[in-house]
């Protein structure tokens, strides 16, 4: 028999539709099936990603204007705990193996948060924050995510000319991710261009374990 868990985020501010939805998966245990009600499409995309990323087998819908439904189901093939620690387990072993050959990889992020950089002149910021991006292309060693939120989730959308350059990132491997709750206070989410949408407690989690946070 399956164990089912609904959650109520109505009206839940980001990050927390995510972490009641983590919560619940790792009560589910084993197996067992999970349906987690939100008000906006932010947080299907942000609850949807965190658990299709631990396992889960995961289908969304709009039941009324204002209210989804994200349904999430394990197959019993081990705890969202259990996956968390052999993925840590895995990474861990990598960065042994790294350390071991003299050849240890730096977890670097780039964390911007406006749309220009420093204070004074606001023109003359969004030129450098431009020219910022553009630095990031040419480092030695890219970094393995570069995250946006406040002012600087513009840089992801429609009409930045900063785009051609995070695109260029992205083919080379860096992940770029936007604040959904931003793109959504700017009326921006469906002007987002590159990378994908996350929430602020990915965010805290990747800031957490970065060995190196880069910003303007």
């Amino acid at each position: 028999m399956r164990f089912m868990i609904t959650v109520d985020a109505m009206g839940d501010a980001c990050p927390i539709p995510v972490i009641k939805t983590k919560k619940a998966l790792a009560e589910l245990n084993e197996s067992g099936e999970l349906e987690v009600f939100v008000d906006n499409e932010i947080a299907v995309q942000n609850v949807s990603k965190m658990a299709a990323n631990a396992g889960g087998d995961v289908t969304s819908e709009q039941i009324s204007e204002g209210k989804y439904r994200v349904a999430i189901r394990l197959a019993g093939d081990g705890t969202i705990g259990e996956r968390d620690t052999e993925e840590a387990e895995e990474k861990a072993e990598e960065k042994q193996a790294e350390k071991t050959a003299g050849k240890e990889k730096k977890h670097t992020i780039v964390v911007v948060s406006s749309d220009r950089m420093g204070s004074g002149n606001d023109e003359l910021g969004k030129v450098l924050i431009k020219g910022f991006i553009f630095a990031v292309t040419q480092l030695d060693e890219l970094p393995e995510q570069m995250l946006f939120y406040n002012g600087g989730a513009v840089l992801t959308c429609e009409g930045a000319d900063t785009l051609e350059d995070l695109k260029n990132l992205e083919a080379q491997g860096v992940e770029i991710l936007t604040c959904g709750t931003c793109l959504d206070y700017y009326s921006l989410k469906e002007k987002l261009q590159v990378g994908s949408v996350t929430n602020m407690y990915a965010i805290v989690e990747a800031m957490n374990r970065a060995d190196k946070i880069i910003r303007p």
